[in-house]
Order: structure tokens, then C-alpha cells, then sequence
């Protein structure tokens, strides 16, 4: 299979999703009568991006039977790290991403299994012009909800991401979780994490921002992060 293009994060235990996800893994959560990641598999398709790689950890081995008709209709390859298997837990963000390099491209989407963003278009003109540019990482950030006031990141008239602190006097936006990175971004990391190292992305993420290596941009379209049964109940009119 060719190295993928777009990675879904889909490991997490969705605490505070319980006790829906008891049973069920949060990206497999259904809006509008579709699984939250089936979205995301939908919208990358739609741009042209059917190599893709989705992790795994909480009933994790739900989550590849349920993609497989979609992947046919798609044409896509979808290929799996399953990081329970593997390490018995999820590898936080960064980690996971460590654990799949061997398997991405050069240059590849990532976006959280567990965000609702319908009008997101996953389009090859971001994808190439980031992949001409110098940066490390691009960024889309959103206004900020009401569960996340402060914001995680500043952003600079250039289209720069900074690492602001919490009250800073410069507006700061919330990290939507859906971003383009380089290899050379999770230089840090050892490939493969063949130890199954857990690590956190935001670490890594403000260190490249103090060396100028992250750009960012704002994106207005609708964006939920479903994080609660009653943000799910309200997407689905309920």
C-alpha cells in the first residue's frame, strides 16, 4: 500500500462520553446517521486523499470491520495501527503519530475522529502549498467554544502560530485537531515508537512555534468538539 496521506485519531477512551462509550468507541458516534470519522474519511476521499491510517485502543477492533464497506465505496486504503494490541492503551496524540510514521508520507492530514466539521474541505492546493513551504506544521484553529474560553494559540498577521500564554493580551484560538504535518515535525520521537512511548502533542507543537516552524490559519465553518453526550444530543437535534 502507498504511504498514507491523512492520519484519524481514533485511540482515546472518550471519558466523558460515558456511558456512551462503554460499548461503543467515540468516533464510531453518530451524527446525522453517520459514524463521526466516517465524515472525516468522506471529506479527505472528496479531496482526493484515499490513503489514509486510523489508530486504535478503546474497542478498537470495532473500528475496522465498520470502515471496511465505507472504504470500498470510497476506493480508499485504509491501513490500522492498533495501539491497544499493541501496548495495551492509547499513546496520546504525538505518540500515536510516532508509532504510525513508518506508514505516512512525507506530508499528511491529521484530524481527530472525535471532532464534527461537516464543511471542511481537505482540499490538495493547502496540501501542496504547505508542502512547498519551509514550516513544520500548519495549524487550523478555531474561534473558541464556550467549553475552551482561553484558547490554546496565538496567530500572527503572517499566518505564524505563537505560543501565547493563558491571558495573553492577543486573542488566542482553539487548535481544532485537524492540521498538515511534515515527517521532520516528530524528529524527536524515535520512528515507530517501537517502545510505546506516550507522548503529547502540545509540547511539541509550542517548542517548533518558538523556532517560527508552524503556521496557522483561522477556519470560520461549523466545528463541534463532541466531547460531551449533550454536545452529540444537540448536533443530532435531540
Amino acid at each position: 500500500m502507498p504511504n498514507a496521506t491523512a492520519m484519524i485519531l481514533a485511540a482515546g477512551r472518550g471519558q466523558r462520553m460515558r456511558p456512551l462509550t462503554d460499548t461503543c468507541p467515540k468516533p464510531l458516534l453518530q451524527v446525522g446517521g453517520r459514524a463521526l470519522m466516517a465524515w472525516h474519511v468522506r471529506a479527505l476521499a472528496a479531496g482526493g486523499f484515499t490513503d489514509l491510517l486510523i489508530n486504535t485502543a478503546w474497542l478498537g477492533e470495532q473500528i475496522e470491520p465498520a470502515m471496511a464497506p465505507l472504504a470500498r465505496e470510497l476506493h480508499a486504503r485504509i491501513r490500522y495501527s492498533h495501539e491497544g494490541h499493541d501496548f495495551g492503551d492509547a499513546l496520546e496524540t504525538a505518540g500515536g503519530i510516532a508509532r504510525a510514521l513508518p506508514f505516512l508520507a512525507d506530508v499528511f492530514w491529521v484530524v481527530a475522529g472525535d471532532v464534527f466539521v461537516p464543511d471542511f474541505d481537505f482540499g490538495r492546493a493547502a496540501y501542496d502549498r504547505f508542502a512547498a513551504s519551509d514550516h513544520l506544521a500548519h495549524l487550523y484553529m478555531v474561534p473558541n467554544p464556550a467549553h475552551n474560553r482561553g484558547g490554546d494559540f496565538g496567530l500572527s498577521e503572517q499566518g505564524m502560530a505563537l505560543n501565547l500564554p493563558a491571558g495573553h493580551a492577543g486573542r488566542l484560538y482553539t487548535f481544532s485537531t485537524i492540521a498538515i504535518y511534515k515527517r521532520g515535525f516528530f524528529a524527536s520521537l524515535p520512528e515507530g515508537n517501537p517502545q510505546g512511548r506516550k507522548a503529547a502533542l502540545a509540547p511539541l507543537l509550542r517548542a517548533a512555534m518558538d523556532l517560527g516552524r508552524v503556521s496557522g490559519e483561522v477556519y470560520a465553518g461549523p466545528w463541534t468538539d463532541v466531547g460531551t453526550p449533550e454536545r452529540l444530543a444537540e448536533l443530532n437535534g435531540v
